[in-house]
């Protein structure tokens, strides 16, 4: 069956549908990984947004349920080259074109996903319209496109009710004992943060994106984690607020990516949406303490304001080798820290997971 793209510019892709035939628009955004699309489609952080996949040859090692990091897929639709119908992978369990159909994802098949990305690049992020309706002047569309926004996607990601997750050895090791309890604020949470602190053996405990501080300080945990997610920082205000009184307690903390937006948010900085975003798995990050490089694995649309930041409050402690935007941030007289990228990966590179071993580190000097 026939499928197109439309921009909100106007331009059209032909390709053919892969996935629910129905129609969506939404924003479209380019991931440059060339492995890992389960993780890309089953990120929270993708809600609201079709993604791009810029690598030419997607689903030829099929499906792994236990390499999802969420219980669903979350993006609006799919767009890839070529797609493998048949998969090479004993652990395969089913085939993207299923997974897809299966969770009611619209995709397209079949265009030049690298011309996509390049008008993205010059011309910025823009939202399209994915559909398999032959429509005769789709520059018509253009203002219907063009007004979509998206909005309460963190509620939306977020989990409902609070629950825990014990403390667990490293792969063919007995558990540890509990060493430390984590609070861990899902806004919209990839799977392996958890398992990157049970791992470590913490006691991990979930709290949906819309808890209080109070609920969360009167558990008195060792330390509090807030989490990725999706969408404009900006939009979650009461969010923002808890947050800021869990900068005010003494516990350390440890954010990622739209949690380490959203604290710039509650200490007075300000964020600001990027032309095309940060999205795949080889984006270099220097440490500015350590003048060291690390290639990280990032997805993210919007970036903290280094030049809003009160230098009291907070100072730049990584940096994004390629445009120099902020990649991370260090609390004067707090243990707080904070970073733009995933240092948990799934997919990978692991190279910033020592990150979660500063962050117990942190909360045994605390104790």
């Amino acid at each position: 069956m026939k499928a197109f793209l439309i921009l909100e510019d106007g331009t059209v892709f032909e390709g053919r549908s892969i996935g629910s035939d129905r129609e969506v628009i939404s924003e479209i955004v380019f991931n440059t990984s060339m492995t890992g699309y389960l993780e890309v489609l089953t990120d929270p952080s993708y809600a609201g947004q079709a993604v791009v996949m810029t690598y030419p040859l997607i689903g030829n090692y099929g499906i792994c349920h236990e390499d999802m990091e969420s219980s669903k897929p979350w993006p609006d639709g799919y767009i890839v080259r070529e797609l493998s119908k048949v998969p090479s992978n004993f652990r395969s369990e089913d085939t993207i074109q299923h997974f897809l159909v299966k969770n009611h994802i619209p995709g397209i098949c079949g265009i030049d996903t690298r011309a996509l990305t390049k008008i993205l690049r010059e011309k910025g992020t823009m939202n399209g319209m994915i559909t398999t309706r032959e429509y005769e002047n789709p520059m018509e569309l253009s203002g219907r496109i063009k007004a979509y926004r998206a909005a309460g996607l963190v509620e939306k990601t977020s989990c409902r009710e609070a629950y825990v997750i014990e403390p667990a050895g490293e792969a063919g090791s007995k558990a540890k004992p509990s060493l430390k309890n984590v609070a861990l604020l899902d806004l919209g949470a990839k799977r392996n943060i958890a398992r990157s602190l049970a791992k470590r053996g913490c006691r991990v405990t979930v709290y949906p994106c819309h808890t209080s501080a109070e609920e969360i300080l009167a558990s008195h945990p060792d330390g509090i984690m807030l989490s990725n997610g999706p969408g404009d920082p900006k939009e979650n205000v009461e969010i923002i607020k808890e947050i800021r009184k869990l900068y005010d307690s003494d516990i350390p903390i440890f954010a990622i990516c739209l949690g380490h937006q959203l604290m710039a948010l509650a200490t007075g900085g300000d964020t600001f949406k990027l032309k095309y975003g940060h999205r795949g798995g080889n984006h270099p990050v220097k440490d500015l303490e350590t003048g060291r490089v690390y290639i990280s694995s990032q997805n993210h649309g919007y970036a903290v304001d280094e030049s809003s930041l009160d230098p009291g409050i907070a100072v730049p402690a990584f940096v994004n080798v390629n445009d120099g935007t902020n990649e991370g941030l260090k609390y004067i007289g707090k243990n707080i820290f904070t970073v733009q990228y995933h240092p948990e990966a799934c997919p990978g590179p692991r190279d910033s997971d020592y990150l979660f071993d500063r962050f117990l580190q942190m909360m045994e000097v605390n104790g």
